[in-house]
Parts: C-alpha cells; structure tokens; sequence
C-alpha cells in the first residue's frame, strides 16, 4: 500500500476529485494548508519605512493536500491523474509524494490491510 499526498492550487480541487472519481478514486482526505515554493510566497510591500532589503514580507499561499491511500498498482494512475489534472506549466502547479504504507486498519471493523482502504 501508498499513500499519495498531493499539494495543489485551491481552484484545481474539484476537477481533481472528479478526475480520481472517475479511475475508481473515490475515497481521498483533504487539508486546507499554506506554504511557499521556488514563487517565495507572495511580495508584498512592507507598510513600514525599513532598509530596502527588509522592505518585502513574506506571505504564504493558501492550498489544498490530498491524502490518498491506494494498493501499489494504482499509484501510477492516480499520480498521472493528478498530473494531468494540475499541470500548468508555471510555478506553483504543486508536489506529489508517494509514501509507503506499513498497515491500514478500519476502526469500525477491524479489518486490515487493502480491504480496510477498499
């Protein structure tokens, strides 16, 4: 099992969602988190009078993190999906990571393994 964690652009999460639905993805969690890449967040300008190296903050960009727990053969279709879906080609469009999965456990049942991600 793996676990895809993908962090992408807040206004790409419903066409993402409908694209994972529509491979057979229909169980993902969401985040609401914020953070900056190689954009360094947004430049404002500072509103107080600073040295001109000090007259920019940095502000974080608000996004979303997909959590997706799939069996190892369908990483490669969520990720492409997830790609596909995203890719803008400008900074920003957002990471994927794939991580492995020791044991997956239903609380209700206790079933284990890929039937508890089923």
């Amino acid at each position: 099992m793996k676990e895809v964690l993908a962090i992408i652009q807040m206004n790409k999460m419903e066409s993402t969602k409908d694209a994972l639905d529509v491979i057979g993805i229909p169980s993902i969690t969401v985040y609401k988190v914020s953070g900056r890449g190689k954009q360094h967040g947004l430049q404002i300008p500072h509103p107080s009078p600073l040295p001109e190296s000090d007259k920019k903050s940095m502000k974080y960009i608000p996004k979303r993190m997909i959590s997706i727990m799939v069996e190892d053969e369908f990483v490669p279709a969520v990720v492409a999906v997830i790609t596909k879906v995203n890719r803008t080609g400008n900074y920003g469009d957002g990471r994927i990571f794939v991580c492995p999965v020791d044991e997956s456990i239903r609380i209700r049942t206790g079933e284990r393994g890929s039937v508890a991600i089923s």
